[in-house]
């Protein structure tokens, strides 16, 4: 995140997340995710995700964009609220399979979750385990905005977002009192005049063709 910082960006995005949990574990960080894997040590496997709060430190949930499901693609569901609850539940089917894919390939699969500030200065880390879910314990609505929401039968808590528009998926979790919680000091930025600089730039290096 200092490097980040240092080289003058102004946010940090999932990628960017993934290369550093990769490096931190000195693991990889896949090209492309197998299943919902996105770093591999070995055996082990974990879903990156990084959310934006204006204060980190009192967020009690979160909401994980996860990808997109789309029920039209995977199960020709062409009209997503003729009946929502075929739809939420295929879209929860879907995601179960991409659980699957994971934990088919890895002995343990598990989600790291980075909450950052507006200012990249503050930062709460944690993690949880990845795992299917059953179709049957939650209900189906529809929002003011024409998304589909899922909510738990026994809590009564909502614990999905889906987007008729672009399929988007979102998990709403809840952030733990275990989690690790630390704030950065500001590193100085250093400017494109000084990189340039020190690489010894020449305008030899551009060609036109």
């Amino acid at each position: 995140m200092v490097y980040l910082i240092h080289t003058g960006r102004k946010d940090i995005s999932g990628d960017d997340f993934g290369d550093a949990f990769a490096y931190a574990l000195n693991g990889h960080h896949l090209a492309s995710p197998l299943g919902i894997a996105d770093v591999e040590l070995d055996k082990l496997a974990w879903s990156a995700k990084t959310v934006k709060q204006n204060n980190p430190f009192q967020a009690k949930t979160v909401r994980l964009i996860s990808g997109r499901c789309s029920p039209d693609y995977s199960y020709g569901i062409t009209d997503p609220h003729e009946d929502v609850q075929k739809t939420g539940t295929a879209v929860l089917n879907i995601w179960n399979e991409r659980v699957n894919i994971a934990q088919d390939n890895y002995a343990a699969v598990r989600t790291a979750i980075l909450i950052r500030s507006n200012d990249l200065l503050s930062y709460v880390l944690f993690e949880e385990e990845n795992h299917r879910y059953r179709t049957s314990d939650y209900t189906w609505s529809t929002n003011k905005n024409g998304n589909l929401i899922g909510v738990s039968k026994e809590s009564g808590e909502p614990c999905f977002t889906w987007q008729p528009h672009g399929s988007q998926f979102t998990i709403h979790t809840s952030v733990p009192e275990s989690a690790k919680r630390f704030k950065l000091k500001k590193p100085p930025t250093i400017d494109a005049h000084s990189v340039l600089k020190n690489l010894n730039f020449d305008e030899s290096w551009i060609t036109f063709h």
